[in-house]
């Protein structure tokens, strides 16, 4: 190694003055967390959820698939991993909503429907990733929110399912969320449950998630205040516009100003291991409506993956067809090129594309995701798992 003419006291200096933000970075963006990222998040009311609720939702997707799939226009080969998909693993991702989808039947209704929920979750099959939305912790809402995770809680008898996540919804100033972080502690030790066992979504449906009343970026806040607690943003369509005035019309996942939120959001997330979620469309596929309705959901979802949201919302079962079928097209579709400029940069081959290793970092988890979804096969994949896991989180 040769030397320059710097003193080693400069280099010294250097790293003294900077190990304080070496330690802060370290901790604040620690990178892409190991594990799966479901594709949606599917939320029905508390009321409508029972012990064989994945199995209806998933028969009430394949009906509709095999009577108006075709309509689609899909290639063989994924409206077969559909038709797979829908059999196997209809929702990956469900979240029993005590908020806005369940409504205010008075506090002895929801006691009674938070412990009977968790009685059924803790005894019935539950997909890999599984949580409630509870009332957002304004006050008017805050104390009926808590009781009712206390009593869910209650009724899984502290046994958490694997995947287990809570939402927590309409934040209006970060110090909620703070609080938030401090009642899961506390119901973790009320429970007997591991330290960090809970964990939640904060929902960005307001204007104040995105920007403070001091006119201040509110996410990296928020994403602070939970104190690791956090696992994902997702972004909700209908609150966080008609807060913003947009009428009824015009609001909508690809809204210019949801654009904006979003970009906010993946911005403060970037690096943070804070996942991303985009919203929901609220034209379902019923009756008359399939045609147009799947048109625009599979629309959408493709429009989220392109701009890096690799998880949205659904809120029917006649959604399911065109969640797995547009996001198995993208993954399908970028798999070639994706695993040949990941083979030519693992072997340093010489190639049109110069590749950085952010990018080695992208293409394995775009892999990485297409096969957690069951749209690629491990057969497909130019290295092992094990070597793309590596890549994705810059250890390779």
């Amino acid at each position: 190694m040769m030397a320059g003419r710097l003193s080693p006291e400069t280099y010294a200096a250097a790293d003294a003055r900077l190990s304080e933000v070496d330690a802060r970075v370290a901790g604040l963006y620690p990178g892409e967390p190991a594990g799966r990222q479901p594709v949606h998040t599917v939320y029905v009311p508390a009321h409508a959820y029972h012990a064989g609720l994945l199995a209806d939702w998933g028969e009430r997707a394949r009906v509709i698939f095999a009577e108006r799939g075709d309509e689609l226009g899909l290639d063989p080969d994924i409206a077969e991993r559909v038709r797979r998909k829908l059999v196997a693993e209809p929702i990956e991702d469900l979240r029993i909503d005590f908020e806005d989808g369940y409504g205010n039947p008075g506090d002895d209704a929801e006691d009674a429907a938070a412990l009977e929920c968790g009685r059924v979750l803790a005894s019935s099959e539950a997909p890999p990733f599984v949580g409630i939305r509870f009332k957002s912790f304004e006050a008017a809402t805050r104390r009926r929110g808590i009781r009712t995770l206390d009593l869910f809680l209650q009724g899984l008898e502290g046994r958490l399912p694997p995947g287990f996540v809570v939402t927590l919804p309409k934040v209006t100033a970060v110090e909620q969320v703070a609080v938030a972080a401090d009642v899961l502690a506390a119901l973790e030790k009320a429970y007997d449950l591991p330290e960090r066992a809970l964990r939640f979504e904060v929902q960005v449906e307001t204007a104040q998630s995105i920007v403070d009343h001091q006119g201040a970026v509110a996410v990296p806040r928020i994403i602070s205040a939970a104190d690791g607690r956090c696992s994902g943003l997702h972004y909700g369509t209908y609150d966080y516009s008609a807060g913003l005035g947009i009428a009824a019309e015009y609001q909508s996942m690809d809204h210019p100003a949801a654009d904006f939120a979003k970009a906010l959001m993946q911005v403060s997330a970037a690096g943070t291991g804070v996942r991303l979620s985009d919203g929901s469309t609220n034209k379902l596929p019923v009756g008359d409506a399939v045609p147009e309705a799947w048109r625009e959901h599979s629309r959408l979802v493709r429009r989220s993956l392109e701009r890096g949201f690799y998880q949205g919302w659904d809120l029917h079962p006649h959604q399911l067809p065109t969640r797995f079928a547009a996001t198995y097209a993208f993954f399908r579709g970028g798999l070639p090129a994706a695993a040949a400029r990941l083979r030519d940069y693992a072997s340093a081959a010489e190639s049109g594309v110069l590749d950085e290793p952010a990018t080695a970092q992208a293409l394995a988890g775009f892999l990485c995701r297409g096969l957690d979804c069951g749209a690629l096969e491990e057969s497909e994949l130019p290295l092992s798992r094990a070597r793309l896991d590596a890549y994705a989180r810059r250890a390779g």
